[in-house]
């Protein structure tokens, strides 16, 4: 009887406009994202639910605040860069005369339906239903009329050209740094009138325009229920963007596009396989997975691409990657992409070097968008990710050129925030004495390299560039570069230089190596504590030696001191109400004492009581965390999920481990939420982790074993992962305080060339 249930809710189907939709019992990994989830931030910034393919230039998110915007801003047709506006608009009523035409509409709505591979809205004062679904480098949208009179489609651009030829499009608009995205775009049926829309209506006889906000109008008889628009873009020319549309859309079957997308996302997604009675955790865990290929996105086309890192269109064999906000992702996102894509991982990292070649400087990116990189935040760690890759055996990209990029932007770039200028007298004070200086107390800031808002950030860089030089160090003694490598794992120390022996932390020094007193580790540094850390505050900071934490213990008296002041960044309080905490320090949110879950500084900390010989306690604090701060609702993500960044946080925790220091060979057992996780890994293997006695009470390990082998370690090889295999975990509902207890932090070499 179970299977012929079974079976009947297999068939079962619902009509969802444009598309029909299974509803199945047996879910596929594809129908457990929820592209809501995090749309109401906090604080800060939602997530959006966004509509592409995996790592695909084509992408759009309905405009508006977050969730509970009471209207969308006519119809996206492409996002330029994470949480960055559309280019482009698409807006469609019906019943309205030439001269009461306008660029762009705001609409009221409902009945919104998005998967990652499909968008479905109603309008409700137009009484038009719409539904999208994107390819790579094109889409297509179905516009269904529910009322008489005549219908209008109105094409606008914010900075840019239209141009209107019989029922197609041309269009471009300009973006930063000499950037220009161009669109194609055709119907599926001729339209009555079309032309410029100017002050009294479409002008017919005018077919092109060029300025801001300029638009084109098409209008249709009141006769025809339903118009299609499908559009390619390039960032080449509009000729390319018609090309891209022709290959991947050759029709105006939106159900076939919107079957494409589903079989492409659902093989990214089957990359994991989990098995676990929860439904929400399944949610939690895809949808995580499903925001960790939002980006880098590929904008090769057809064998080219338009670098905005030089103004020039290239020729390229390998796919060009761009938009990857790195000061997030290096920490878990592409640790994860090299387990499971690292043909992509692979790619990106091979267009890292050419974005270095191609700029002014030979300098590794930190920020890479579409438009260049804006060199965002602090320090410099893409050179940390492409030690990880190198350590963990990737060999299909220049590692000498990487090297020397990574080199290059850590010694001769300024190590001021947010800047790309040269190097300067901060950066040779730091090569002098080994850290940043801060100023004083109304001292005025001299140093022209300093962003006037972002500051100096003193103990932030000198932590931050002490583990970029680290990760040079393990390059340059894997590339027998000696003399290099002494002085970058010298360097690879700095950070003791800022480190407070009475107070036990991170503490800003002057120039004159003075601390800066008197000091308030949880407010001092005025807005997001960027006079000394950055948007987290000094409790965050404690914590940042991913790279060295067993000095970092030794620092601190012990594992007995260094735990009791892990606890007690968990039982800090605020100090001041909630409104003055984050009206200074809005960035510092998902709060469990002075823990901040919002913001990826904090990400690595709740695995580093492993390191002191109580990884029952690391099991507890990521159950604890996890349950808290992300969950399956429209607050389910604690802060800025800056493309990944967070949410491949979730995604190891969940599966039971995680990289605590990328460019090291090792990975962190957690405490796993699910009985089985099946990691199918780029080599062909699968890796699994099974958790025996599972349940939700039953976090903590017993016991356990590696490929039938007794496991007494908190710690995995990359080496023994990638072979494939099984970890079996034995869970309890009560710590096995002995369980890998005993066993110190793995020391890895890099591998020699």
């Amino acid at each position: 009887m179970k299977k012929i249930l079974s079976l009947l809710s297999v068939m079962c189907v619902f009509h969802a406009g444009e598309v029909t939709v299974s509803a199945q019992t047996t879910k596929s990994a594809v129908d457990y994202v929820n592209p809501y989830m995090g749309n109401i931030s906090h604080l800060l910034v939602p997530t959006f639910p966004t509509v592409h393919l995996p790592n695909s230039m084509l992408r759009v998110y309905p405009e508006r605040g977050d969730f509970t915007g009471d209207e969308i801003k006519g119809l996206p047709l492409v996002v330029t860069s994470h949480r960055g506006r559309s280019a482009f608009n698409l807006s469609a009523v019906q019943g309205k005369s030439n001269k009461e035409l306008q660029p762009v509409y705001r609409y009221s709505y409902d009945n919104e339906v998005i998967k990652p591979y499909y968008y479905e809205v109603s309008l409700l004062d137009e009484q038009i239903d719409v539904a999208f679904a994107p390819s790579h480098q094109s889409a297509i949208y179905a516009l269904t009329f529910n009322d008489k009179g005549v219908r209008s489609l109105i094409f606008n651009t914010l900075s840019g050209t239209v141009e209107v030829q019989g029922k197609e499009v041309f269009a471009s608009q300009r973006l930063q740094n000499n950037t220009v995205v161009y669109l194609y775009g055709e119907f599926d049926t001729a339209p009555i009138e079309a032309g410029v829309l100017v002050n009294q209506g479409i002008d017919k006889n005018k077919k092109k325009a060029a300025g801001k906000e300029v638009a084109a109008a098409f209008q249709f008889a009141a006769n025809i229920p339903k118009v299609h628009f499908r559009y390619g873009i390039s960032f080449i020319s509009t000729e390319q963007a018609k090309q891209n549309l022709m290959r991947e859309i050759r029709d105006f079957d939106l159900q076939k596009v919107a079957d494409t997308g589903r079989a492409v996302w659902e093989k990214a997604l089957s990359s994991v396989v989990v098995k676990t009675p929860v439904e929400d955790d399944k949610v939690l865990f895809y949808t995580s997975l499903y925001r960790c290929f939002e980006r880098p996105v590929n904008i090769s086309e057809d064998g080219r691409y338009f670098s905005a890192f030089d103004g020039q269109v290239h020729e390229d064999k390998k796919p060009f990657f761009t938009d990857d906000w790195i000061w997030d992702t290096y920490r878990a996102t592409h640790p994860l992409r090299l387990l499971i894509d690292e043909p992509t991982e692979s790619n990106i990292l091979n267009s890292f070097i050419r974005m270095s070649e191609q700029m002014d400087h030979f300098w590794m990116p930190t920020f890479p968008e579409i438009t260049g990189d804006s060199r965002r935040m602090n320090s410099n760690h893409g050179v940390v990710t492409i030690a990880d890759a190198y350590v963990k055996g990737l060999r299909t990209f220049d590692v000498e050129k990487a090297y020397e990029s990574g080199k290059k932007a850590v010694q001769e770039k300024t190590l001021a925030p947010w800047s790309a200028a040269p190097a300067g007298w901060l950066d040779q004070f730091y090569k002098e004495k080994g850290y940043i200086p801060a100023l004083q107390a109304g001292e005025k800031e001299t140093v022209l390299e300093v962003h006037g808002f972002e500051k100096r950030q003193p103990v932030a860089v000198t932590l931050g560039t002490a583990y970029d030089e680290w990760a040079l160090g393990q390059l340059a003694t894997a590339l027998n570069k000696k003399a290099d490598a002494a002085l970058f794992l010298q360097h690879a120390t700095n950070y003791r230089n800022l480190y407070n022996e009475k107070t036990g932390f991170f503490h800003p020094k002057d120039k004159d190596g003075r601390f800066i007193e008197p000091f308030d580790y949880r407010y001092a540094g005025g807005q997001g504590a960027r006079e000394y850390y950055g948007e987290n505050n000094g409790w965050v900071y404690r914590w940042d030696v991913p790279h060295n934490v067993a000095d970092l213990i030794s620092l601190m008296g012990g594992k007995e001191l260094f735990i009791k002041n892990l606890n007690q960044t968990f039982r800090e309080p605020l100090g001041k109400s909630k409104f003055d905490f984050y009206s200074q320090l809005p960035d510092h949110t998902g709060n469990v004492g002075q823990f901040s879950m919002a913001n990826e500084p904090s990400l690595h900390v709740p695995y580093l009581y492993a390191y002191a010989g109580q990884p029952w306690m690391s099991q507890k604090r990521i159950h604890d965390l996890i349950g808290q701060w992300f969950r399956n609702d429209l607050m389910g993500v604690p802060g800025d999920e800056d493309g990944g960044g967070m949410s491949a946080f979730v995604v190891f925790s969940m599966a039971g481990f995680y990289p605590v220091t990328p460019g090291l060979p090792s990975y962190t057992i957690g405490s796993p939420f699910f009985e089985e996780t099946s990691v199918k890994l780029s080599n062909g293997k699968v890796f699994r982790v099974k958790a025996t006695n599972f349940s939700k009470q039953n976090k903590y390990i017993q016991s356990a074993t590696l490929n039938g082998k007794v496991w007494n370690s908190s710690w995995i090889h990359h080496k023994d992962l990638i072979a494939g295999g099984e970890l079996v975990l034995e869970m309890g509902d009560k710590p096995n305080r002995s369980w890998g207890a005993q066993a110190p932090p793995p020391s890895f070499e890099m591998p020699s060339r």
